[in-house]
This record gives C-alpha cells, sequence and structure tokens, in this order.
C-alpha cells in the first residue's frame, strides 16, 4: 500500500477533494448526488476551526483546567495557549441549537485521524518492546506506542485467516503477504478476535434492510477458529 500526502491551495479545493476520496472508499464516482452535499459538510466543518477573532469569554473569569479536555501530548505543544483556544473555539458554536452544536460534534468526532480505531496494548513475537496495534473496519495497523504513527498496515481484504491459540494466549493472523504473531496485554486476545470477526461479518452484509441475521456465520466468524 502506498500512502500519498495532497496539499490543497484553498479549502474549497480540500473539500472537493476529501469528498470525492470519501465517496470513493463507498465505491461511488464524483456523479453521486450526494457529492455536493458532501463538499457543504466539509466546507461548513473547516469554518468552524477557524480562530474566532476573540473568545466570547473572557478567560480570566473562568476556572478551566486543560487537562480535562485535552491529551497529555497536546498540553504540551501548546502549553498556556490552551485556555485561549477553547474558549475561541467555543465562540464559533456558541450561538448554535443544542441540536446543531451535537451534531457539529460528532462530525468533528468522525473527522479525527483515530475515529473508529480501537487500540491495544500488544507484543509482536520476535520483539520486546510493547507496541499498539490499531483495529479498524477495514485494517489492522502496526503503532508506535509513544507517537501514535503507522508503522505497518494490513488490509482485511488480503488476509486469509486469523486465529487464537488459547493455551498461550497469542493470536495470529495470516495475510497475503505473511503471518503476524502477537499477544494482547490491554485485554484478552479473544476481543481482538471477535472485534476483526465482527467487521467482517458487517462488510459481508448487504443494505437491504429486511436482511434477515445469519447467526451461525457471525458466531462462527467471531468464535476461536476462522
Amino acid at each position: 500500500m502506498t500512502e500519498m500526502f495532497i496539499r490543497c491551495n484553498t479549502e474549497e479545493q480540500y473539500a472537493k477533494w476529501m469528498a470525492a476520496c470519501r465517496l470513493a472508499a463507498k465505491g461511488r464516482s464524483l456523479a453521486d448526488s450526494s457529492y455536493d452535499t458532501e463538499v457543504k459538510s466539509i466546507i461548513a466543518f473547516l469554518q468552524m476551526q477557524h480562530p474566532a477573532p476573540a473568545p466570547a469569554i473572557n478567560p480570566s473569569a473562568l476556572d478551566i483546567t486543560p487537562e480535562d479536555y485535552v491529551s497529555p501530548r497536546f498540553l504540551r505543544k501548546f502549553k498556556g495557549k490552551l485556555v485561549q483556544r477553547i474558549l475561541e473555539a467555543h465562540a464559533n458554536v456558541k450561538d448554535l441549537p443544542l441540536i446543531d452544536a451535537k451534531l457539529n460534534y460528532i462530525k468533528a468526532w468522525q473527522s479525527l485521524p483515530e475515529y473508529g480505531i480501537s487500540l491495544f496494548i500488544v507484543k509482536f513475537m520476535g520483539h520486546k518492546k510493547e507496541e499498539l496495534l490499531g483495529v479498524a473496519f477495514n485494517r489492522l495497523m502496526r503503532m508506535d506506542i509513544s507517537t501514535g504513527d503507522h508503522i505497518k498496515t494490513w488490509r482485511y481484504n488480503t488476509m486469509k485467516a486469523w486465529n487464537v491459540n488459547w493455551e498461550v494466549k497469542h493470536m495470529m493472523v495470516q495475510f497475503e503477504e505473511g503471518n503476524i504473531i502477537f499477544s494482547c496485554l490491554s485485554a484478552d486476545c479473544k476481543v481482538i478476535h471477535e472485534f476483526i470477526g465482527g467487521y467482517i461479518f458487517l462488510s459481508m452484509r448487504s443494505k437491504e434492510a429486511n436482511q434477515t441475521l445469519n447467526e451461525e456465520l457471525f458466531h462462527k466468524l467471531t468464535g476461536g477458529w476462522v
């Protein structure tokens, strides 16, 4: 798999590229009727991130503890500027109705790079240090535990099989390019097995509302051996 970085000149150009990529990921083209709506949604989200001219609330009038709102890495990065940044972000949404504010929050959450990724601390066979394994709906990711940087990505469409050795609590996943074996330190390895099986099961279901649930297939995919 090859990663490409695309730099856009304007927000509108970025929105068009992002909308096109999102539709492509769903197997749709630019001719799809949802393309324009997707572009407008992305532009609206970008506008929400613009720094406000000034906070609506005086920073000195509130006792805000930044640790309650952001992760430690952002605390180190922004240090004394966080309260100002939080209040500037608040100024962009303070006049929104409650439902719109909640919807904007959900959109912002879904736009995060780590959205939908479940993280587990693991040790890969042959390696002594602990690493992160990210489990998403379409891929597994090997990640640096200190920085969160992606080291390796494996797509489910290249997966042959996955199973758990219950005696030693090791999990093996077979891909076309080779096998990976790891032990999970932050949860039972059965949890990762069930995540993968559940995502595979969901990908096999159609969009028909009247589709019956194949319980036998579900239990087979999330059980002990596949």
